[in-house]
């Protein structure tokens, strides 16, 4: 049986992302009579540990205790909270009603959801549509540039999208392609896409230069009058279509934004009311009981200017069993467990700069479902996978996070000093010397700066300890137990 629990604790997953997240050293306790293993835990400098069970009492109050007495007694200001799971017997009243509650927030989830995917999907057909209203506003363009050596070309492009999409063709006998089928109109087709009057208003000088009879030209300049009218109308409503579709595009994506900062409190509700799983199949929870498994993980953080860039930091770490006593509050609005049975309490000290904090937080996080970072990189891959197009348009329509990242790229753009290589040279090579010189040895980061540092983390260390050993000390003279 030892060995089994000691091959349980030691292949904890914790094991593995400590070394993954740079923390070296691990801790080794006993964990049963004479079985020690790694508990998947930094190597703490002190570490204190006691089991209490009540089975009159709650003992909630152990958690409140331990938090206020750092708070006010010992000014600590800073708390992570770093675990917050539980799991319950499946019969349990207390199982009943979390999962009530479970299933209300994962339907507001499946609505949020559903109304998220559908939108991301229709930002592929915006971005389609707001290309091909700008590929037919560029012909447009082309075509209205009297001296441009693309105008012919533009204008005989919408002459077909006219001929096709107005006059339908050669199916159309009033159209030109119809009309050319006529005897005396063959030629209407060639002068049609051949000659290109800048305005209305040149349409009959240019036409009556022709040496044409006046009937073609009749129809001539009636087809060039029809299609001049439909450019300059369809040219209009493009415009105001795209100024619109644009606007109603940045809405779109302001909309999908909102929609992930709605469902992202959903997720966490849920997180926190799931079940912890790993402990359902525990020895501790009978389906058939009233029982419950807590786990409750809590990073105290003290700062001192003196003490530089370390904190002064103890892990406090909780374990319930308890049998929930569900009551009704007699001013409350619903009813709520009472928790009664055993707590295993660890407390750990340690000396942690700001850096360390927050890969411990990380690494504690990672073994959490990110189902909130998943809806971020959904919409990330979406926007990579529309490419540029989509920043470019919703910088134009004004989005300000596309706006802020292109002036923040204009900040840390080089300056184009062309002696700046020549200013940086010579700067690492007076910092060089420098550090030669007897002064220098001592100000620039040398074995002063080293120890200057080690002392500030002994500092830090030896006041973690000291606070972890006051509070460990008074809760248990407060509470009568056994003190040396």
């Amino acid at each position: 049986m030892a060995e089994e629990v000691k091959s349980l604790v030691t292949s904890d997953p914790k094991t593995g992302l400590l070394e993954r997240f740079g923390f070296q050293d691990q801790e080794d306790m006993e964990i049963e009579m004479d079985t020690f293993g790694k508990t998947g835990y930094p190597k703490p400098t002190k570490r204190f540990r006691f089991i209490y069970s009540s089975q009159s009492t709650s003992i909630e109050e152990i958690y409140f205790w331990f938090i206020d007495s750092l708070r006010h007694d010992w000014g600590v200001a800073d708390f992570d909270k770093i675990v917050d799971i539980f799991a319950a017997s499946e019969q349990s009243s207390f199982f009943g009603a979390s999962q009530q509650r479970l299933g209300i927030q994962q339907d507001k989830i499946s609505s949020l959801l559903q109304a998220i995917g559908k939108m991301v999907k229709e930002l592929f057909q915006f971005v389609r549509e707001m290309r091909i209203i700008d590929e037919r506003l560029a012909i447009y363009s082309d075509s209205m540039k009297g001296e441009s050596k693309t105008r012919e070309s533009a204008e005989i492009a919408l002459k077909g999208i006219w001929i096709d999409l107005v006059e339908g063709g050669s199916k159309n006998p009033g159209s030109v392609y119809g009309m050319a089928q006529q005897v005396g109109f063959t030629i209407l087709p060639d002068l049609f896409f051949s000659v290109h009057p800048e305005s209305i208003e040149k349409i009959d000088s240019v036409v009556d230069r022709l040496e044409f009879n006046r009937k073609v030209q009749e129809v001539l300049k009636r087809k060039l009058r029809m299609y001049l009218e439909w450019k300059r109308a369809t040219f209009s409503e493009l415009s105001t279509r795209r100024k619109f579709t644009l606007q109603y595009f940045r809405q779109h994506y302001d909309i999908i934004r909102m929609y992930i900062d709605w469902v992202k409190p959903y997720l966490r509700n849920v997180r926190r009311l799931g079940m912890d799983y790993a402990r359902m199949d525990s020895a501790d929870l009978v389906s058939s009981f009233e029982g419950s498994v807590i786990e409750i993980e809590v990073l105290a953080r003290k700062k001192k200017p003196e003490w530089g860039q370390y904190q002064g930091c103890v892990l406090l770490h909780l374990l319930y069993r308890v049998r929930p006593h569900m009551n009704f509050q007699a001013e409350g609005y619903q009813r709520g467990p009472v928790h009664v049975g055993k707590v295993e309490l660890t407390m750990r000290s340690y000396a942690w700069d700001g850096d360390t904090v927050e890969r411990y937080k990380q690494m504690r996080r990672a073994e959490d479902l990110e189902l909130v970072s998943t809806l971020d990189e959904s919409l990330k891959v979406a926007m990579d996978s529309l490419g540029e197009e989509l920043k470019k348009y919703l910088k134009e329509a004004g989005e300000e996070i596309f706006l802020r990242e292109d002036a923040a790229k204009k900040k840390t753009a080089p300056s184009g000093n062309v002696f700046e290589p020549f200013v940086a040279l010579g700067g690492a090579v007076g910092e060089m010397f420098g550090a030669f010189s007897p002064k220098g040895f001592f100000t620039s980061g040398g074995k002063a700066n080293a120890v200057k540092v080690s002392s500030q983390k002994k500092q830090a260390m030896k006041d973690a300890e000291t606070i972890m050993f006051k509070v460990f000390k008074n809760y248990r003279k407060a509470h009568k137990m056994v003190t040396w």
